[in-house]
């Protein structure tokens, strides 16, 4: 009879039960920019930051949250969120701090920004529709939400926008169009100012923290309360604004019926002896909050008894009481047993509930029988409540003092606990979430007032926030009904995997790490690679770095694999490498249009080197059709993404002003000092013949010097030519032949032509005392070298010269190659083969060059 009664309890709670879904990916970055330098301070966004990413904390986001950030450190953190973001269902973006509208356009102002001069909005500002297009390449549905339509504070009037001097907005932020699944919200209407407040918050940052923590709430519906508030705050004077094109509903703070009780319990109660406690567990809300039970089906048996009053049926009583709650069984019990049920439902403060069930059977406990059932039954309780305070012992002892190390970058990763009970009425308080990064159960994501049922602990997992590695504790407290709960903390230690650090992709938006260069990838990455595709076969990002790997190790068919096997597992700067071979011919013939295919595929998905390949072959129609305009912005779109790459090549376009681009040297040089800024050697290079010439900045030799040193020293293979020229011009420095030849000479074996072809001609000037055979050595570099003829003088002063040097530099050439070439052709063409053949045994790696 019991079993059969356990049985229809457990049909009428499925009727109750919910079915759960998986967790959603939300991610949330916050920035807070208040302490600018070159303009008035804001007295509000820092703290706005502060407040709103702890109520997206709250709502169960992962957070990066960034204060007073410069342009560079918002290229770092926006990166670092991107690559979190990548394949999220929702992706928002808070940004409290100065803004203001340029011809249409808005842009966001780090704190280090001055735009005094016209170039400057390119490299110092951030413009939101480049954010608002990496999200939606990101992710399912995006959310921008702006405090920053302040007036604008710089005295400049007007400002480069691609190909056009654009006057400044005076005020506010332009209206966007937002594109499909996103919602863009401003503190106030296109045109107008929002206010700091008299407050620590601004009025609509205050508005939206309280606003947003409403449970079940879709974000329509929160940012109209919002607006009302900020309307009713500023007197009318503000009035928030949003454009949305959600098709797909949006909660911030999510509530769900989620069981917070074991489903059916069982339990024997004596008859005649008085109201007997049914031990029921303290119904635990897991979103945190209080509790209230009301009885939605009364024991026909017996009466249910609360601290000596009756309890009816639908009467609330608050959670925390359930415990207490006892039954009373009558005298006069048929002497067989009995079967009786309750069954009560629970109810959070956002409308979310659950159902449990108590089967039990009701025995005499009158006779002596019953006496010694009531004895027995005492002496359980007694017994459970020792064992459940060992449970509880033992549990906090399983936690205490971790320390779980978690992989970065590979999803949420298991914390295997093996918590050590089961016992329905034991729970897991989160007394102190991590700083960053995310707790969740497969069916959730916890946020700081989270509570876990003890059968849910071993489920428990972390993901690390990307570019947080720094250790993080967890503060639990585990409590059971009427036994002291018990505190532990743990211990966990994100790391970077030895993939990562070894073969990682600099401007890798899915990567993790800051990474490397080609020529910086060593011994040793091919073997950590291998061992991460094999502990994680479904992480594209490990098959693509291991194809980075094998392509420093000279295995050119495996990499090739490696990289178009991550291409086709999703990951985008593979896409971009499967490009670069087609167009460099590594391992194969040299193809520009399936190079472009793959460039722009990789460009629509936001990857800052797709986007500067395919718009270097749009700007100048390499293999395909020219549109300077469209190649223009996908340039500026890469540069603001802080790829150095894209930043030299517009410094060539506005240096020289090209198809249609008026030159402008001035806005060449903040390209180029935006460059060196981020440690880029070919800025370096650049914007020292810059100083040299005095073109587009004032003329300073030092200051060149010092630049085309640091390049050299960072590897740069121009750079030794540079300041050989100095030395050899004694320009800025003492004249010094001797040094200039050396710096020519390191500069040819670096690859450099032009270098090469003036060391011969520093040989030719030395006259009657000079080694022709050497000159002729380093003209053949020189041809060898210059694989698109830009320095046919070279070849032509090779022909000049007599057939003895031209013996001596051959063999000389080919007494230092390893290997042997083919012999046929004139003189000057074995020479200028040699020359390249010895060059590429000296550089093996075909794709650094």
């Amino acid at each position: 009879m019991l079993r059969r009664c356990a049985l229809i309890a457990a049909l009428i709670l499925v009727a109750f039960t919910t079915v759960q879904a998986h967790a959603d990916r939300r991610v949330a970055l916050v920035i807070g920019n208040s302490e600018y330098r070159e303009i008035p301070a804001l007295k509000n966004p820092d703290k706005d930051a502060e407040d709103v990413s702890n109520t997206f904390r709250l709502a169960g986001f992962d957070v990066f949250v960034a204060k007073d950030l410069t342009k560079l450190q918002f290229e770092k953190e926006f990166r670092n969120y991107l690559a979190a973001a990548d394949g999220a269902d929702l992706a928002v973006v808070y940004y409290s701090g100065h803004g203001f509208q340029i011809g249409g356009e808005n842009f966001l102002i780090p704190v280090d920004a001055s735009l005094k001069d016209a170039a400057d909005i390119e490299v110092q500002a951030v413009k939101l529709d480049d954010v608002l297009q990496q999200l939606r390449a990101k992710s399912k549905i995006q959310v921008v939400i702006l405090d920053a339509c302040r007036n604008n504070p710089f005295p400049r009037k007007d400002y480069w926008l691609r190909d056009q001097l654009i006057a400044a907005g005076g005020t506010g932020l332009a209206q966007v169009k937002s594109s499909l699944n996103t919602l863009i919200a401003f503190a106030t209407e296109p045109g107008a100012v929002a206010y700091d407040g008299s407050g620590e918050l601004s009025p609509f940052s205050s508005a939206f923290s309280r606003r947003a923590l409403a449970p079940n709430q879709e974000i329509r519906s929160v940012m109209a309360a919002v607006r009302r508030d900020v309307v009713e705050a500023t007197k009318g004077a503000q009035v928030p604004w949003e454009n949305s094109s959600l098709i797909d509903e949006v909660v911030l703070m999510r509530r769900a019926n989620r069981p917070a009780l074991p489903p059916v319990l069982e339990k024997t109660v004596p008859s005649g002896v008085g109201p007997v406690a049914l031990d029921l567990p303290v119904p635990v809300d897991v979103d945190g909050g209080a509790v209230t039970i009301s009885i939605e089906r009364s024991p026909a048996l017996g009466r249910l008894i609360l601290d000596g009053k009756p309890v009816a049926t639908g009467e609330p009583i608050e959670g925390k009481d359930l415990p207490r709650l006892a039954m009373d069984v009558p005298k006069g019990a048929d002497a067989e047993d009995q079967v009786d049920m309750l069954a009560y439902a629970t109810h959070d403060e956002w409308g979310g509930g659950s159902q449990g069930i108590l089967v039990f059977r009701v025995k005499n406990g009158e006779d002596a029988a019953g006496k010694q059932l009531v004895a027995s039954l005492e002496s359980e309780q007694k017994q459970e409540v020792v064992e459940r305070g060992i449970h509880i012992a033992g549990a906090a002892e399983a936690i205490e003092n971790r320390d779980v190390k978690i992989p970065v970058g590979v999803g949420p990763v298991p914390l295997k606990l093996d918590f050590p009970t089961k016992d329905p009425a034991v729970s897991v308080k989160l007394a102190s979430y991590p700083a960053t990064g995310t707790l969740s159960l497969p069916d959730r994501t916890l946020s700081p007032q989270s509570s876990l049922m003890a059968d849910e602990v071993d489920k428990l997992r972390y993901e690390p926030q990307i570019g947080t590695v720094r250790p993080l504790i967890v503060g639990v407290e585990i409590r059971a009904d009427n036994t002291p709960s018990k505190p532990a903390t743990m211990k966990l230690s994100p790391s970077v995997d030895p993939c990562d650090e070894k073969a990682g992709e600099p401007l890798d938006l899915q990567g993790v790490v800051p990474g490397l260069l080609p020529n910086e990838i060593g011994a040793g990455a091919v073997e950590a690679c291998q061992a991460a595709v094999k502990a994680y076969p479904d992480v594209a990002r490990f098959q693509y770095e291991l194809g980075r790997a094998l392509l420093a190790a000279g295995k050119v068919d495996e990499a090739k694999k490696a990289i178009q096997k991550a291409a086709d597992q999703g990951h985008v700067r593979a896409v971009f490498e499967l490009g670069y071979i087609a167009s460099s011919g590594i391992g194969t013939a040299v193809d520009p249009a399936k190079a472009n295919g793959f460039y722009a595929k990789a460009s629509d998905k936001g990857d800052p080197y797709g986007m500067t390949a395919w718009g270097r072959a749009l700007f100048n129609g390499l293999g395909v059709q020219r549109d300077t305009g469209k190649g223009l912005d996908l340039l500026l779109k890469a540069a603001a993404m802080g790829h150095t790459y894209a930043m030299n090549d517009l410094a060539a376009i506005f240096t020289e002003g090209r198809n249609g681009v008026p030159a402008d040297p001035a806005r060449a040089v903040a390209f180029l000092k935006a460059g060196v800024e981020r440690q880029d050697m070919y800025s370096m290079n650049i914007l020292g013949r810059n100083y040299l010439s005095g073109r587009g900045v004032g003329k300073d030799p030092k200051q060149a010097q010092e630049l085309f040193q640091k390049a050299m020293d960072l590897g740069q293979p121009y750079a030794p030519g540079s300041l050989a020229r100095m030395y050899r011009d004694g320009e800025g420095v003492d004249r010094n032949l001797a040094e200039a030849q050396r710096l020519f000479e390191l500069a040819t074996d670096r690859g450099d032509y032009s270098a090469a072809y003036d060391r011969a001609a520093i040989e030719m000037q030395k006259g009657d005392k000079s080694d022709q055979a050497l000159a002729v050595r380093y003209l053949a570099f020189a041809v060898g070298l210059d694989l698109r003829n830009e320095l046919p003088v070279a070849r032509s002063t090779l022909a000049q010269f007599g057939a003895k040097p031209k013996a001596a530099a051959l063999k000389q050439l080919r007494s230092e190659l390893k290997s042997k070439i083919p012999t046929g052709g004139s003189v000057d063409d074995q020479l200028v083969k040699t020359a390249r053949a010895l060059w590429e045994q000296a550089n093996p790696r075909r794709d650094l060059f």
